[in-house]
């Protein structure tokens, strides 16, 4: 039989408590929401400032789509590039202060294109050990040297970059680690890239729109600013709707563009997405009452769970771990939640390293303070119970 090696991994992955299961949401996205038939509070999305079913963006799609049709129909570089993409490149650009910006189906494809753009054989990437997949694979994919430090070990780093002797070098890092909700050291790495000659390329999938003052995400939250700096954010997460883009010099962007093999070969979003995103950007500007909610969401759950066997990790961003460690009782804590109408993802290996199984409650501001009371009560109980 051709699949039997393949029958045999799936029983093993079932066996370790790694078989994963999708679930079918039937309604739109938000902090209650119908999956598989049953109506839910969900803490498992990064829908951060709960903009992905607001009516505001349903009617921008509807005029975008009126207006554009409902597909690109092209990649950017041959007729897709239309001006509601335009429009939103410029707006991002003065949206997290930074000259220029470029947009991506993706983050995935965003990390693949700058990495493998400007980085080769001949160079380095120095890379965190707990970033995303996406960089990692875009690291592979470039050919070039793949070190990886500690997390958030900056000594680690330097001694690395001061023994390199590359052609030019890249540290990547995420901004907020997905799996840990902590943030990285903007300012020490940018030290560190300064004092080495590299490059700093921050994916900040999980601060765009949360962290700063007005959403533009970790490098206003820090007031870092370097031309140095390669800044990516994804706009399906607080944004709520689809894509991401890169923001950087002027001649990064350009490079992108000749060489970033995602953007070149790819069919351009749709549109209709661009000019939704454009009415999504004032609202995460405006609203400044949603990360302020957030923030006292975030404050509340980790109060009341302090008294729990199970610790939240140290997080003080929308996405809270609760470390649970085994695979099969990650799991089971989870199911239990679900069956008290609370959804809660188990993340398991290889997401995150052995051993440190965990639920990744992730809060919105479309979350109220009873909600967050509900899954607070539950926790206590399935700890009772177990």
């Amino acid at each position: 039989m051709p699949f039997a090696d393949l029958a045999a991994e799936l029983a093993m992955l079932d066996a370790r408590g790694l078989k994963r299961h999708r679930r079918i949401l039937e309604s739109p996205q938000g902090a209650h929401v119908v999956v598989d038939g049953r109506e839910v509070v969900a803490f498992g999305s990064n829908d951060y400032l709960g903009l992905a079913g607001d009516p505001r963006l349903a009617a921008a799609a509807r005029e975008g789509a009126a207006r554009y049709g409902v597909g690109a129909g092209a990649s950017h570089l041959i007729l897709g590039h239309a001006a509601a993409h335009h429009a939103l490149e410029e707006s991002l650009a003065q949206f997290v202060r930074l000259p220029r910006a470029l947009l991506f189906s993706t983050g995935y494809m965003a990390n693949i294109g700058i990495v493998t753009a400007i980085a080769g054989r001949d160079d380095a990437v120095f890379a965190d050990k707990l970033n995303h997949a996406s960089l990692n694979d875009a690291v592979l994919l470039s050919r070039a040297d793949f070190r990886r430090y500690p997390h958030r070990d900056l000594a680690t780093l330097e001694d690395m970059l001061a023994a390199s002797q590359a052609r030019r070098k890249l540290v990547v890092s995420d901004a907020v680690f997905s799996m840990g909700g902590d943030i990285a050291p903007v300012h020490a790495l940018l030290r560190l890239c300064e004092r080495y000659d590299a490059w700093l390329v921050l994916d900040d999938a999980h601060g765009f729109g949360v962290l700063g003052s007005t959403g533009g995400g970790v490098l206003q939250h820090y007031g870092v600013a370097s031309e140095r700096i390669v800044y990516m954010a994804t706009l399906g997460k607080a944004a709520g709707v689809f894509g991401a883009f890169v923001a950087g010099q002027p001649a990064l962007i350009e490079i992108l563009v000749q060489r970033a093999r995602p953007y070149i070969y790819t069919t351009a979003m749709p549109p209709l997405l661009a000019h939704t995103l454009l009415a999504g950007l004032e609202i995460i500007a405006a609203e400044t009452w949603r990360r302020e909610l957030l923030a006292q969401l975030i404050a509340r759950l980790k109060r009341d769970v302090a008294g729990l066997r199970w610790r939240l990790l140290p997080s003080d961003t929308a996405i809270q771990p609760l470390m649970i460690g085994a695979n099969d009782e990650a799991v089971r804590v989870s199911e239990q939640l679900a069956q008290r109408g609370l959804l809660v993802p188990a993340i398991r290996p290889p997401t995150v390293p052995e051993g440190t199984a965990r639920l990744r409650i992730s809060l919105s501001a479309a979350h109220s303070e009873q909600d967050v009371a509900q899954l607070v009560e539950a926790l206590l109980e399935v700890e009772k119970n177990s």
